[in-house]
């Protein structure tokens, strides 16, 4: 029977593992090292740097590994999507071979670490695949497998043999390539590094870094430290190098399922739009579930209700994959830098000791580690070989880099003067049950939720990152900016920055 997506979304990768519980900063700090935000990066980092005679304290502003990192598709792979052509024909050959390598030293380390502390995880060796329909895409792939060859990338070869269950053009499959459960993975680290003397705190919102390296939360109190890493996904010190200029928001659907497919399938994404991710996950309890995702937008940009986005993708599956029965769905936000490049490295010029990890375009669990390795590099001042490529200061922007530029930042100005414009408010007759508005009330523009049982909730609708107007994602019951990808729930907490302080709540006298 089909769903109807009115739940509360709930990501399988959330249902089941053992996270530690932390209490939250209560008191200003001291310690050698601060890591802001608990995702791949971070626990990674903090496990890195569990012996390496530093204090080190994570932070993180709600529960560990419910941010992106635990609404993932989980593919531990170099293969992202098509990548490889674009990076040589907007830096060179020698940084998409560099880019590979990082990336698949990422692959190796976590598959013996898996291996030799027998971490169960889920791990499990594929092969993945970029498939198409189209004639374009044919020649994406092609283009693509040139670009595999000219920087080496070994088990590559093109096929039109898939376990799909539908014809393709042509596919680019990639042997030895890994799928696995993230958040089984990175509790065991997590849980590893806690006995190695880190420590980790959560409900504990960062605010902002003051020079030369101490974090202020939005409770008031400070950690100073000697170095600091942000790898809170979007930096919520974005100002310090204009990061929200630099990167799309982007938000994306999955869901788990059963139906009718080959167990041992690959990994497989498309080369068209709209984007379908295809991937096999092992539940606990020894059943074989099918997990597509797709359907991506920017955030808090959508005209339509976003439960549409899960149905599509239900009815995508019900085509190919039999009468399926969705176990979990969930959607997910994505920073997307304009040269595809992620940030790794010192936050800006004249902060040495600010790190930054973040824009892994959709791809974090390769690059996730990749940027841990890097950043614990740099605390540890060794030299490290992809310092240079993922610089956060890099000024290498080709012609296609400053279009989208060009393109995003005039997205974001449309936002702004559309938010200035009068008129285009709902009414609070119009509000439906389980639905959310911008409407006037009294002459005033506010952001309106109401529940099942008919209670509304009212905030300012301007995000309080730059001053957006909020959209209402009814797949989420969230407010998102359509600018640069905040995220508040409907009483107007922070669910995802760069925003880190609330939206107003406002009274109405009934």
């Amino acid at each position: 029977m089909a769903k109807d997506f009115t739940n509360e979304p709930s990501s399988y990768w959330l249902d089941g593992p053992q996270i530690p519980e932390c209490s939250a900063v209560t008191e200003s700090l001291k310690t050698d090292v601060v890591i802001v935000g608990g995702g791949i990066v971070g626990i990674v980092a903090a496990y890195l740097l569990r012996d390496s005679g530093r204090q080190v304290t994570v932070i993180e502003g709600g529960r560990y590994l419910h941010g992106t990192t635990g609404y993932t598709t989980a593919k531990l792979t170099v293969q992202h999507s098509l990548i490889y052509d674009e990076l040589i024909s907007t830096f060179s050959e020698e940084d998409a071979r560099a880019y590979y390598e990082a990336n698949r030293q990422a692959l190796d380390w976590a598959k013996n670490l898996v291996e030799q502390n027998g971490i169960e995880c889920g791990l499990e060796t594929r092969p993945a695949y970029v498939y198409a329909e189209s004639f374009k895409g044919e020649d994406k792939i092609e283009k693509e497998f040139q670009a595999y060859e000219k920087i080496g990338i070994p088990g590559a070869s093109l096929t039109k043999e898939t376990d799909l269950p539908f014809p393709v053009r042509i596919a680019l499959k990639l042997e030895d390539q890994l799928q696995f459960h993230p958040v089984y993975f990175l509790a065991a680290l997590m849980k590893e590094a806690q006995q190695a003397g880190v420590t980790f705190y959560e409900n504990s919102r960062a605010k902002t870094v003051h020079s030369p390296s101490q974090v202020e939360l939005v409770n008031g109190h400070k950690i100073d430290a000697q170095q600091v890493l942000v790898t809170s996904h979007f930096p919520f010190n974005d100002f310090e190098g204009l990061y929200f200029s630099r990167m799309r928001v982007e938000r994306s659907y999955a869901m788990t399922l059963r139906g009718t497919f080959k167990e041992d399938m690959g990994m497989y994404i498309n080369a068209e739009s709209p984007t379908r991710s295809i991937r096999t996950v092992l539940d606990a309890s020894g059943e074989r579930l099918l997990q597509i995702g797709g359907e991506g937008h920017v955030s808090g940009r959508h005209e339509e209700n976003t439960r549409t986005n899960y149905a599509t993708l239900q009815q995508f599956a019900s085509s190919y994959f039999g009468t399926p029965d969705v176990t979990h769905n969930w959607s997910s936000q994505d920073l997307m830098p304009l040269d595809h490049l992620p940030y790794i490295g010192k936050m800006v010029t004249g902060m040495p000791h600010v790190f930054v990890a973040t824009g892994f375009s959709k791809w974090g669990m390769s690059n996730g580690i990749a940027a841990a390795h890097l950043l614990s590099d740099l605390v540890m001042g060794r030299a490290n070989p992809y310092e240079e490529l993922f610089s956060p200061t890099r000024t290498k922007l080709r012609p296609k880099g400053i279009g989208s530029f060009i393109k995003d930042n005039a997205g974001v100005a449309k936002e702004l003067i559309k938010d200035k414009v009068t008129g285009a408010e709902a009414s609070l007759d119009e509000l439906g049950f389980d639905d959310g508005k911008l409407v006037r009330v009294d002459g005033q523009k506010l952001a309106a939720y109401k529940d099942s049982n008919g209670h509304v909730t009212f905030v300012k609708p301007a995000c309080t990152h730059m001053g957006c107007d909020v959209a209402f994602n009814q797949a989420e019951r969230s407010w998102d900016c359509p600018c640069h990808g905040s995220r508040f729930n409907f009483r107007g907490d922070v669910l995802e920055g760069p925003a880190t302080e609330p939206l107003q709540q406002v009274r109405i006298k009934e």
